[in-house]
């Protein structure tokens, strides 16, 4: 069955164990299928769009999707994927993170068949001595023989014994809401094998494991919050549309298949096409167009195609722009581009002008200490895609 072979193998890098999945379902049972994030960034990105969709692929199958907010394990960090030594983060931070995650992950699953949980509502009460009773499943040498973690054992970077913990919580979530199957990316393999020896430790059957491969962001390294290198479920449509646009040419196949669901036969066309020697843009194009339109509509998604036309061909200004209105009519050029959050701080400012990377009116600024005289229509383009009007109070509109 072509859909049942899809299930198993689009976007996935490994299943824990396949024969046994392929029994659970061949039973007709329904699974529940899990999948938990931390919301340590406000943004959900592309990246999470991949364990996402599958949760989608499997609740449009009739299996029951379990959605966990890791507000609790959160706090603690998980340094799976890092480098270095993940700091803890306020409770007041996780909570403002996951105000709209509900909202960002309605966008790709029904939320309305989901269960949604925070796993503070378990991992809170847990006492310190079933907490032991955890830990004596695992091995220290199990756990500093990850690779990232072995690497920075070697570079004599400090490694917590919080870190140490972190597998044991996520672990815990699948034996709280007994899972079946546990969804994640290749570098959460410790966590959800966590997760099964957590369960036999319970008396429960083990959940089986999809890990799916993880993609590269629009600098190239592995699409992250951390880096800000993400396209993010909320962007708006020009925004998404254009950072689309600006990806590499050879991740433009990887990003249809991974985070659309277009045909496969569809998109072995289009890698035929591109190995004849098509334009690569056409095809970033249709890929631009068909998750704006999933993100947000097919309306908005040729809205910002237009407008990616505008400015980037024929050199215009977008048709629309955000105004934001200024009581000044002269501004220093940082202060002012600090003053309408086109930047994050006066320092950005300074660099993103000494850099060329800063257009009033079209005309480009080098000069940071320049004072801009607002009293006429002041737009101000930072980089390819960010676009602000300034209005101040003595404007002629």
């Amino acid at each position: 069955m072509k859909q049942f072979k899809e299930l198993l193998t689009r976007g996935v890098e490994e299943i824990i164990t396949e024969k046994e999945l392929k029994e659970k379902l061949n039973s007709g049972k329904k699974l529940r299928v899990k999948l938990g994030f931390d919301p340590t960034s406000p943004n959900l990105h592309l990246g999470r769009s991949i364990p996402l969709l599958k949760l989608r692929d499997f609740q449009k199958l009739g299996h029951k999707i379990v959605f966990i907010i890791g507000d609790f394990t959160g706090v603690i960090g998980d340094t799976s994927d890092k480098e270095s030594e993940r700091p803890m983060l306020e409770e007041k931070d996780i909570q403002k993170n996951l105000e709209t995650y509900v909202q960002q992950v309605s966008k790709i699953v029904d939320i309305n068949k989901c269960e949604i949980k925070k796993n503070s509502e378990w991992l809170s009460s847990l006492k310190y001595h079933e907490i032991g009773r955890q830990a004596n499943v695992f091995s220290l040498n199990e756990f500093i023989s990850r690779e990232n973690i072995k690497k920075r054992i070697q570079a004599g970077k400090r490694v917590s014994l919080r870190e140490v913990l972190y597998p044991l919580l996520q672990g815990y979530d699948s034996v709280a809401v007994k899972a079946d199957l546990e969804v994640g990316g290749t570098d959460q393999r410790f966590n959800l094998l966590a997760g099964r020896e957590l369960q036999r430790f319970y008396n429960q059957k083990p959940q089986n494991i999809m890990t799916n491969p993880l993609i590269l962001g629009l600098d190239g390294r592995k699409m992250s919050s951390s880096w800000g290198n993400t396209i993010n479920l909320l962007d708006s449509a020009q925004e998404m549309y254009g950072k689309i646009m600006s990806l590499r040419d050879e991740l433009i196949i990887e990003y249809f298949v991974l985070t659309t669901r277009v045909s496969l036969e569809e998109i072995n066309q289009y890698q035929k096409e591109l190995k004849k020697g098509k334009n690569p843009k056409e095809y970033k194009s249709k890929l631009a167009l068909e998750l704006v339109s999933f993100y947000h509509s097919k309306k908005e998604a040729q809205e910002a195609q237009d407008n990616f036309e505008r400015v980037f061909k024929e050199k215009k200004n977008p048709l629309k722009i955000p105004i934001v209105k200024i009581k000044k009519t002269k501004m220093l050029l940082p202060d002012l581009m600090f003053e309408v959050k086109i930047v994050k701080s006066k320092n950005e400012a300074r660099r993103m002008i000494e850099q060329g990377g800063v257009k009033i009116n079209q005309i480009k600024k080098t000069d940071w200490k320049e004072e801009i005289d607002l009293k006429q229509k002041t737009i101000i383009q930072v980089g390819r895609r960010k676009f602000i009007e300034v209005v101040s109070s003595g404007t002629k509109l």
